[in-house]
C-alpha cells in the first residue's frame, strides 16, 4: 500500500506545518490552534499529534532533526518524500469525493426509528449548533483585512457548507412541525412490505 493510500487529515496538517520549518511537537500543536486548523481537523485528544508524528516517522515522511535535552523537545523536519507525499495528499483530497463517511447522513438514514416529534427536536438542536458555528466563522472572515484569502479558503468552504445545512435544516424541521412530512409504525411497515414485494418481483 502506498503512502497516498495511508493519508489522513491530521497527517497532512503536520506535514503542511513542518513544510515551513522544523519544530517540536508542542509548537506543531500550538500552530494547529493558532492557524485555526483545529476547526477542520480532529485534534481533541492531546496525544493525537504525537500519534500522527509516530506514524509519519514510520512512513519516513518526517525525520528527527535533533533532540534538545528532553523527548518532548525533539525537533522534527519533513523529508523530501514527505513533501512529495503531502502534495499528493492535497491533490487527492481536493479532487476526489466519496471517501468521507460523516455520522449525520447515517443518522438521517435511520430517522424513521424516531417519531417525527423526536426527530424535529434533535434536528432543532443541531440547527442551534449550526447557528452558533456560523456566528463563530462570520467574524473570522469579516475581520480578515490584511490576511491573504489563500489562508482563509477552508473557512470560506465551511461557511458555505454551514449556510447550506442551515437552510436545509430550517426547511426540514418546518416540514416536521407542519406535518407535511410524517410517518408512523404502520406506514413504515406498509412501505417496507411494498419494497420487499417490488424486490421479489424484480427477481422473477
Amino acid at each position: 500500500m502506498s503512502t497516498t493510500d495511508k493519508r489522513s487529515a491530521l497527517g497532512l496538517t503536520v506535514l503542511g506545518i513542518l513544510s515551513g520549518e522544523p519544530m517540536h511537537a508542542y509548537r506543531i500543536q500550538k500552530l494547529i490552534k493558532d492557524y485555526g486548523k483545529d476547526r477542520v481537523v480532529n485534534v481533541r485528544q492531546r496525544a493525537s499529534v504525537y500519534q500522527a508524528i509516530e506514524r509519519l516517522l514510520k512512513l519516513e515522511l518526517i525525520r528527527v532533526d535533533r533532540v534538545e535535552g528532553h523527548p518532548e523537545r525533539t525537533v522534527y523536519g519533513i523529508t523530501d518524500a514527505g513533501l512529495v507525499t503531502a502534495k499528493a495528499w492535497v491533490k487527492d483530497m481536493l479532487a476526489t469525493t466519496g471517501n468521507e463517511f460523516p455520522e449525520f447522513p447515517v443518522g438521517l438514514s435511520f430517522l424513521m426509528m424516531l417519531t417525527p416529534e423526536e426527530a424535529a427536536e434533535q434536528l432543532q438542536t443541531r440547527l442551534a449548533a449550526v447557528d452558533a458555528r456560523l456566528a463563530e466563522i462570520a467574524p473570522v472572515l469579516d475581520g480578515s483585512a490584511g490576511v491573504a484569502r489563500i489562508f482563509l479558503v477552508e473557512e470560506e468552504y465551511r461557511l458555505a457548507l454551514l449556510v447550506t445545512e442551515q437552510r436545509w435544516l430550517r426547511a426540514f424541521v418546518a416540514d416536521l412541525h407542519t406535518g407535511s412530512l410524517m410517518w408512523s409504525e404502520e406506514s413504515l411497515r406498509q412501505a417496507a412490505a411494498e419494497f420487499d414485494a417490488r424486490q421479489e418481483q424484480e427477481q422473477l
